[in-house]
């Protein structure tokens, strides 16, 4: 059992999601930083989706009521356990009774908390993510509180304290950040200077930066093409008629500040899509702090194909 003392900002019960629902309204939740959660999940002996604790910004203080072994990845949130120092990427001991601190991170903005046997939270429609926005799944539909008692599952035997992750599959967080982009259908409706200036200027990332999405700033207004909007549609140059949004969709409403959906997004609406982050690079945004500079950068399918094969296989 681990109780929380403290539950920092917004710390949740995560794995790695519930796919197959988003059709009807559910997204998928899960990491933002998938590799970090499944890093860390290997070295203490975990399936790669075995359900963690996702801490952000600001970390929780846990105590834990029994011997646990347990690994971090993911920001650098130099956490201590009764006061000394313990290493990222690398599985350590806890006994009964020690408590586990974070500071704010020096580097990236999510901290993934491992433990043998995982955080044995009830199934909901096949996971153990938390989607709080529809109180679904995780510690009660909800990010942690004050209080909360939550229960390990049955360690598999197989992790070992000192197991370190190699250095070649530690990934650095913080500093500027490149993300890939397939243009998608609504590329067309923007102006060609605005698909200039979106890819070539730089961006921040704006205080709007959550699960749901990321807002970005500082980058020139982009400007649609003129057009009479069609019957469904707002009246803004940026709306179309309701359509789906796959996760790591662009929007720009009002053509103001694009806006990234990530793993807890709503599943359509009306605003136009005018590209897609790529799978392989939605780990990066989930390690973005507010006003860290962004840049976009367009490939092709194929490209994105090609490094989704890369991210799965490393």
């Amino acid at each position: 059992m681990i109780k929380v003392r403290k539950p920092g900002l917004a710390t949740s019960v995560q794995d790695l999601g519930r796919e197959g629902y988003y059709h009807l309204g559910i997204p998928p939740s899960g990491a933002l930083d998938q590799y970090a959660l499944s890093a860390a999940n290997h070295l203490v002996g975990n399936p790669s989706g075995a359900a963690g604790l996702e801490c952000t910004l600001i970390g929780p203080e846990l105590e834990f009521r029994q011997d646990a072994l347990v690994a971090l990845s993911g920001a650098l949130m130099s956490p201590r356990l009764d006061g000394e120092v313990v290493h990222q990427d690398t599985a350590f001991q806890v006994r009964a009774g020690q408590v586990l601190r974070f500071e704010f991170p020096k580097a990236g903005a999510r901290t993934y908390l491992a433990v043998a046997g995982g955080i044995e939270v009830p199934l909901v429609l096949g996971s153990r993510s938390t989607y709080t926005l529809g109180a679904l799944g995780g510690f009660q539909g909800r990010r942690l509180q004050e209080g909360d008692e939550l229960p390990i599952g049955e360690p598999s035997g197989e992790g070992r304290a000192g197991n370190s992750l190699p250095m070649a599959l530690r990934r650095s967080v913080g500093g500027d950040v490149t993300l890939r982009v397939v243009p998608g259908l609504y590329y067309e409706r923007l102006t060609d200077a605005a698909k200039s200036s979106f890819f070539a200027e730089p961006w921040t990332v704006g205080s709007e930066a959550d699960r749901i999405g990321y807002r970005f700033k500082g980058g020139s207004a982009l400007s649609f093409q003129p057009r009479e909007q069609p019957f469904g549609a707002g009246s803004d140059p940026s709306n179309i008629v309701d359509s789906c949004y796959p996760i790591g969709s662009i929007q720009v409403p009002a053509g103001l500040e694009p806006i990234v959906l990530h793993r807890d997004a709503v599943s359509g609406g009306g605003y136009a899509m005018i590209g897609t982050v790529i799978s392989a690079d939605l780990d990066l945004i989930g390690q973005m702090q507010p006003n860290q500079r962004a840049g976009f950068v367009a490939v092709t399918l194929e490209e994105a194909l090609e490094a989704r094969r890369v991210y799965k296989n490393a």
